[in-house]
């Protein structure tokens, strides 16, 4: 169990399928996606280049993944997350609070080779959309962490995730990492 963290907090209940629960993300007959609510939580909140980050990985079609929302908290502990083989995260690293802190939770939690998909903006990057993510920061007293792409390789390696590629789009870098606990004596 995740002692004293909020990192997540789950307000649904078990059947609702909107909750971030386990979703199979295989592909229907059809070739589409448009009943699966955990391809359209990606593509509402994390948008095309979030799901289009999946897809060219192999990851969109795989079955036990779990897709966290920007929007709401969750909580999960140990037995929530035990069949979970890739956990995505929607929200942009640099809006979490203490991403070191909810980095070493999700080590703590999910399963030995556990996929573990999230984005962050890279401040080292210049784009468009900076200083009106600024003004919104400001607006909805958020803080956003300063982070590079070394800043986030160090916080998943130091926290046991192994980085398997990280990709740049349009201001934002996502990465796709692997949970190596059982290969790694961190201490908790």
């Amino acid at each position: 169990m995740m002692e004293n963290s909020s990192v997540f907090n789950n307000p649904h209940s078990p059947n609702d399928n909107s909750s971030g629960k386990h979703f199979n993300m295989e592909e229907k007959s059809g070739g589409g996606y448009d009943n699966n609510p955990a391809i359209l939580n990606i593509i509402n909140e994390g948008g095309e280049n979030f799901y289009n980050y999946l897809k060219s990985l192999g990851l969109s079609k795989k079955s036990n993944l779990l897709v966290l929302s920007s929007k709401q908290h969750y909580f999960y502990d140990e037995s929530d997350l035990r069949d979970v083989r890739t956990l995505v995260n929607l929200k942009r690293l640099n809006l979490i609070k203490n991403p070191e802190k909810f980095l070493h939770a999700l080590f703590r939690i999910l399963p030995d080779n556990a996929n573990f998909v999230g984005c962050f903006s890279d401040s080292y990057l210049s784009h468009p959309s900076k200083l009106r993510d600024r003004f919104v920061s400001l607006l909805d007293f958020r803080t956003e962490n300063k982070l590079s792409k070394d800043d986030v390789s160090a916080l998943l390696e130091k926290n046991g995730f192994k980085i398997i590629d990280m990709t740049e789009m349009d201001g934002l870098t996502y990465f796709y990492s692997q949970n190596i606990s059982e290969q790694i004596g961190l201490s908790a």
